[in-house]
């Protein structure tokens, strides 16, 4: 199964794509009829029917051909979005490019719009959506480095009280930190979890807390970072999904982990409860995967977790060959498991530019509201950086996220 976070080929700050092939605490006892987020009328989900959402995939290609301003999104990957009180839709990507774009045609005399190789590429971004238009890109980046040769990528993010009871909203952000690595590590090394506070209405960056280091942690395939989504679940508890980093090391699918945080409370380190297998913990060394086997059942270090009614359904990239282009899912009628599956997948269309091309880093949209909308990141597929820099230059159209609305029915 491919690996998501690292379905991008970098050089030094550059950009491209390599998607690879392979894809003594206090422990708090579990009540699954009363605090793991199990509902009443869980049954077997499966995609039944889905449809390109042309509308949406096109108001991003609107806004990121737009060539009025140079300090603005053109295109970026790691998709994810979070609805504000006033109506607002706030997207947070990871490494993105600004700058403008120009044509079509492009300099080789292709029907298709382009970016100068030189256009600046940041770690994270942040782009303001109102009635159904992108309006403006946050400065960027977003999330300032916390230190040399480390990044911070958005994922989840949830509107919380600024403290429990407070009638105060703001912003939670959920960011995965990396650091520069040695191969395997080219893509940089699992480092932290962090949650930043966002004000509202102005979305300013409040501050930044770790909520889970993993620097000690000494085999880096064995780190685990949170966020990759993020769902409300029954009595006030907000399910925070990851996984490890495990397909650096060659091992054929990542493996998902969930933790649960009382709600209002993501940015308290104190607060986060890691599952165990069995119980319920305090102590993040004790958590244990809920799904993947290292074989033919696993994630994508970027799935994406919705609530049905009484069950949970997670999508991901299909393992082996089919991750190229198949999201496959999961479902469980607790975010602890069992989880079954996978299920006959489906492939989202690519652009007409296929070949050497791929799908990546499925995300629901709950923030959208009506049906469910799942977006996928494409990008170029290539191991040799300088033709993956110069074929996302080429063809902006590669580097932006496409949608597609599903229809759930049962299994």
């Amino acid at each position: 199964m491919p690996d998501d976070t690292r379905a991008r080929h970098r050089t030094g700050a550059g950009l491209g794509l390599l998607l690879a092939l392979v894809l003594g605490a206090a422990l708090l006892t579990a009540l699954p009829d009363e605090d793991d987020g199990r509902e009443g009328g869980c049954s077997p989900r499966t995609v039944t029917s889905w449809a390109a959402k042309s509308d949406l995939t096109g108001e991003f290609a609107r806004y990121g051909d737009d060539a009025s301003r140079t300090d603005d999104w053109t295109g970026g990957d790691g998709t994810h979005s979070v609805r504000l009180p006033d109506g607002r839709v706030l997207w947070l990507f990871s490494d993105t490019y600004l700058g403008q774009v120009h044509g079509p045609p492009n300099p080789v005399g292709e029907s298709y719009a382009w970016r100068d190789q030189t256009a600046p590429m940041v770690r994270n971004s942040a782009v303001v959506m109102s009635g159904g238009r992108l309006q403006r890109t946050l400065p960027a980046p977003l999330f300032q480095d916390p230190a040399p040769g480390q990044w911070r990528w958005p994922v989840a993010a949830r509107v919380e009280s600024r403290s429990p009871g407070s009638s105060e909203q703001v912003v939670r952000v959920l960011l995965w930190t990396r650091t520069t690595g040695a191969y395997p590590w080219i893509y940089g090394m699992p480092t932290a979890t962090e949650v930043a506070t966002l004000s509202l209405p102005d979305l300013r960056v409040e501050g930044i807390v770790k909520v889970l280091d993993q620097q000690q942690v000494p085999n880096p395939a064995r780190r685990v970072l949170f966020g990759t989504t993020a769902v409300a679940g029954d009595r006030n508890w907000t399910y925070v999904f990851g996984g490890d980093d495990g397909q650096a090391a060659s091992r054929p699918a990542s493996k998902a982990y969930v933790a649960r945080v009382p709600r209002d409370r993501l940015a308290e380190p104190d607060a986060w409860q890691y599952w165990d297998g069995t119980a319920w913990s305090s102590t993040s060394a004790r958590m244990k995967p809920v799904l993947g086997d290292g074989r033919r059942k696993g994630v994508g270090s970027a799935f994406t977790v919705v609530r049905d009614g009484g069950t949970w359904v997670l999508f991901t990239m299909a393992a082996g060959a089919e991750g190229l282009t198949t999201v496959t899912s999961y479902w469980a009628c607790s975010p602890t498991g069992p989880w079954r599956g996978p299920a006959k997948g489906f492939s989202p269309p690519l652009p007409e530019q296929k070949s050497g091309v791929a799908a990546y880093n499925p995300q629901v949209h709950p923030a959208l509201g009506g049906r469910l909308v799942l977006s996928y990141d494409v990008n170029w597929l290539d191991a040799t950086g300088t033709t993956a820099q110069s074929n996302l230059s080429r063809n902006v159209s590669l580097y932006r996220p496409r949608f597609v609305t599903l229809r759930l029915g049962r299994g």
